[in-house]
């Protein structure tokens, strides 16, 4: 099993950036798959990205690419997901995600979330 922590998020203007982290315990880091997802209110949770379990694959949700960027650390055991050029329909909880397989993150482990905002 593996718990997962976000942070990092909070209130930005359009056009600004943050970054967030999700840090990672229990059993080894290196052997999950890792992603972020996020839900606006009243809307589903959506991938927004995803990355292997050696750092070397990466996939992101058409809206994010170009903007955001997912980065891991095995040796620090977290994930980061890098937002910049943020729009307010950006605004959102962002939760971190872990899988043994990489195609099915949502069916793994979740952090507790953190909220994003993004001001007109």
């Amino acid at each position: 099993q593996v718990q997962l922590v976000e942070s990092g998020g909070g209130l930005v203007q359009a056009g600004g950036s943050l970054r967030l982290s999700c840090a990672a315990s229990g059993r080894a880091f290196r052997s999950y798959a890792m992603g972020w997802f996020r839900q606006a209110p009243g809307k589903e949770r959506e991938f927004v990205a995803a990355i292997s379990r050696s750092g070397g694959s990466t996939y992101y949700v058409d809206s994010a690419t170009g903007r955001f960027t997912i980065s891991r650390d095995n040796a620090k055991n977290t994930v980061y997901l890098q937002m910049n050029s943020l729009k307010p329909e950006d605004t959102a909880v962002y939760y971190c995600a872990a899988n043994e397989d990489y195609g099915s993150l949502r069916h793994g482990y979740w952090g507790q979330g953190t909220q994003v905002t993004v001001s007109s």
